[in-house]
């Protein structure tokens, strides 16, 4: 409500996990009196937050690592600057590893995690 609110007669779309409190007779009864607002669910098992990090990963090594801003809000206006070319060209994220090649890199990283615990704790 507090999010909606502010925005009152404009079109909202809230991206949601599958998650079962979103969908309960409560919440699709207010959705029901608001018919500006949308939910859009992620598909169910899909591990959307990776795709957020990745885009912030490439926002980083694409505009933002390396860089010298002097104040924040050059910061902001080179974020806000790679935002607007990235949209004007977005494509939807294609997962093209298997299971078995994910496993295989979470098996490398938890490796080398204890590895570094031994390491620090030496």
């Amino acid at each position: 409500k507090k999010a909606v609110k502010p925005h009152t007669g404009k079109e909202i779309h809230v991206v949601l996990d599958n998650l079962s409190t979103h969908t309960t007779p409560e919440v699709k009864a207010w959705l029901a009196g608001h018919p500006h607002v949308h939910f859009h669910f992620t598909p169910v098992g899909s591990s959307w937050i990776n795709q957020v990090e990745t885009w912030f990963g490439i926002l980083t090594r694409q505009s933002i690592r390396r860089g010298t801003f002097t104040r924040v809000n050059v910061l902001i206006t080179q974020i806000r600057n790679y935002i607007d070319t990235w949209n004007s060209e977005a494509k939807p994220f294609t997962w093209t590893a298997t299971a078995e090649e994910i496993l295989a890199k979470v098996r490398l990283v938890q490796t080398n995690v204890k590895k570094l615990v031994a390491n620090n704790s030496k």
